[in-house]
């Protein structure tokens, strides 16, 4: 019930990191991958890494918060590949500034990725599954989804308003058995927050390293790779009667209050 055999997984912004660990879980299960990135050379750079391991994925250069050049991605890849079954919603910025100094602009372009992108990239496939009679709709939320942190204003109202479409989505398509979930990562060691979990010159951790160590049960940051296994569940037939549903992959961060203060 986990396989993927036959379908096609669309991963947005799946060059490198996140995106690209769960488009190499979602192949492995059977599934064909397909990815955009906004750059032809962040396309070329994934798919020499896919073909390095030995996974055959189409990549195409696309900016997600484009309405018009989603809907010509959609018409391209159904031509070229075939119908997307799963659709990963997974390009994402954040820009970490202090909400009284930061823009209107700045504070737009975020929710214009993080969110209006999700809801371009859901509504240019929605009408190919209802006809073909279902799909997968993974939006990458975050822990953001439920908390609110220093500097992140529009990260967090983009992630929380992302949780919601999530549920919306599912609330509105779940008859045509489109189910629409959310994958909420903990604090993943990626090459983005490499500088936070960099040894001081002193031999020690980092401060925030610490912090999110003994903020976490698992008692380390997530890998890529812990988000395949989820992004496969939700993918797959085994997960047809759940949706509206926001897995959090984050070693027990939600479910921990935190240590006691020494």
């Amino acid at each position: 019930m986990f396989r993927l055999d036959g379908k096609i997984a669309l991963v947005t912004g799946a060059s490198y990191g996140i995106g690209f660990a769960i488009a190499k879980g979602l192949a492995e299960a059977g599934a064909t991958i397909v990815f955009n990135d906004i750059k032809q050379e962040l396309v070329d750079k994934g798919l020499a890494a896919y073909d390095e391991i030995g996974i055959k994925a189409h990549g195409y250069v696309c900016d997600v918060t484009d309405e018009n050049a989603v809907a010509d991605l959609i018409a391209k890849i159904e031509k070229e590949v075939g119908v997307v079954d799963i659709l990963v919603n997974n390009a994402g910025i954040i820009k970490r500034i202090p909400m009284h100094e930061m823009s209107a602009d700045e504070f737009r372009q975020v929710i214009d990725v993080d969110l209006n992108a999700p809801f371009i990239m859901s509504k240019a496939v929605i009408p190919a599954m209802i006809k073909k009679g279902g799909g997968k709709i993974i939006n990458i939320c975050s822990m953001m989804s439920e908390f609110g942190r220093e500097t992140v204003s529009a990260y967090a109202s983009a992630k929380g308003g992302l949780k919601m479409l999530t549920r919306n989505i599912a609330s509105e398509y779940g008859a045509y058995n489109i189910q629409c979930n959310g994958i909420g990562p903990g604090y993943i060691a990626t090459p983005q927050t490499a500088p936070l979990r960099e040894v001081q010159p002193d031999g020690s951790k980092h401060p925030f390293d610490s912090f999110i160590l003994a903020k976490t049960p698992a008692a380390r940051w997530g890998n890529p790779e812990d988000l395949a296994g989820p992004a496969v569940f939700l993918a797959s037939s085994a997960s047809d009667f759940v949706n509206g549903h926001i897995l959090y992959v984050d070693g027990g961060i939600l479910a921990y209050i935190g240590k006691q203060p020494k």
